[in-house]
């Protein structure tokens, strides 16, 4: 999203409205959730049960029909036992509906649905350990397994060609660059695209195509306490970021992201990887090129934060928090170097492997 004022900001007694109007639901407690950039919110109604009114933005408001194939991906993971949220049927019997509202800088549209509100607590807020890190490589790729044998007449609509989150988009960042001003980390990030350039994408052809999530990142993973004392994943949260991208892109964006959260983040690429290749084991030209992708990664949650809080300087501090952890991370991996990551990873992960 990059237009200033698309992100919703109702107002409580306008989300009560909509709640009462759209589903005859009486909201006795309506809290904030966060979001990068909709507008979540937990409702818990007189009438039982709890729900999260999701808002989308008026940006992406625009593609009914990607959001249409978000939600059905939703609902398709529900069935086949992945916690995903599933979207609720308005007073019409539709699941998303496109509403005009003014929140203050003129009357605008914004997609509305109604999800499952699903138990548990954020992945970033609890300890990181081998096991659950490899339970969330296990996940993404269960997930992404199952998203490549969905159906739907628009699957087409994730395509998604210039969509600069997209792994497959990283040339995209260099429009970015002034944003550093003088910033010494530039040079990192000019090395990472020049690397991408001439190390990724020569390979790109012998990755394996699939859908991606596309954020499978620390706050969009939900977690609960398990019989073993640990936790075990109870929810997968925000399909907004699902393109036709790479099984590897997945992996990658789920071992960057746990890094951040991780107290020795050059440890998380191992038991992750462990858990993906128990289920769906890498091949050549995807092992050679996780290193960049994970840096890759980085490098757009750094640049397109600096971006958002350039349009949105009040949601300064939630734009930024993976991307001051990030900073730090980014610059280890690329003065440890591709080589010493990547034996280090692959050797944690074969050992991981061995004790299963």
């Amino acid at each position: 999203m990059s237009v200033k004022h698309a992100k919703p900001n109702l107002s409580q007694s306008q989300v009560a409205e909509m709640v009462k109007r759209l589903f005859r639901l009486t909201a006795s407690e309506i809290s904030s959730l966060p979001s990068y950039d909709d507008q979540n919110l937990f409702i818990a109604p007189i009438e039982g049960g709890e729900y999260v009114l999701k808002i989308m933005n008026s940006e992406d408001s625009k593609n009914p029909t990607l959001v249409e194939v978000q939600t059905h991906a939703m609902s398709f993971l529900n069935q086949n036992g992945l916690p995903a949220q599933t979207a609720i049927p308005n007073i019409s019997g539709q699941l998303m509906s496109l509403e005009e509202i003014d929140c203050g800088y003129g009357s605008q549209k914004y997609l509305v649905r109604l999800l499952t509100y699903l138990p548990g607590t954020t992945i970033s807020k609890v300890p990181l350990t081998p096991q659950l890190l490899f339970e969330t490589g296990k996940m993404a790729a269960t997930m992404d397994t199952f998203l490549q044998e969905m159906a739907h007449p628009n699957l087409a609509v994730l395509e998604r060609e210039n969509f600069i989150w997209s792994l497959s988009n990283l040339p995209l960042l260099e429009a970015y660059m002034h944003l550093f001003d003088g910033d010494p980390l530039e040079k990192v990030v000019k090395s990472v695209l020049y690397q991408y350039k001439n190390s990724v994408i020569p390979k790109r052809c012998n990755f394996r195509k699939c859908i991606n999530h596309g954020d499978f990142n620390d706050l969009n993973m939900l977690v609960q306490p398990d019989e073993r004392g640990g936790h075990r994943i109870s929810g997968i949260l925000d399909f907004g970021d699902m393109n036709s991208g790479y099984y590897i892109h997945e992996l990658a964006i789920a071992i960057m992201y746990m890094m951040t959260e991780h107290p020795k983040p050059i440890e998380v690429g191992g038991p992750v990887l462990a858990g993906w290749e128990s289920f769906l084991p890498l091949n050549e030209a995807e092992k050679d090129c996780l290193y960049v992708l994970v840096l890759s990664r980085f490098c757009q949650s750094i640049v397109l934060a600096r971006y958002s809080v350039s349009l949105h300087p009040e949601n300064a501090e939630y734009l930024m928090i993976t991307s001051k952890k990030g900073v730090h991370i980014l610059r280890q991996l690329w003065e440890l170097g591709k080589e010493q990551v990547e034996k280090l990873w692959f050797q944690t992960a074969a050992k991981f492997s061995d004790k299963k």
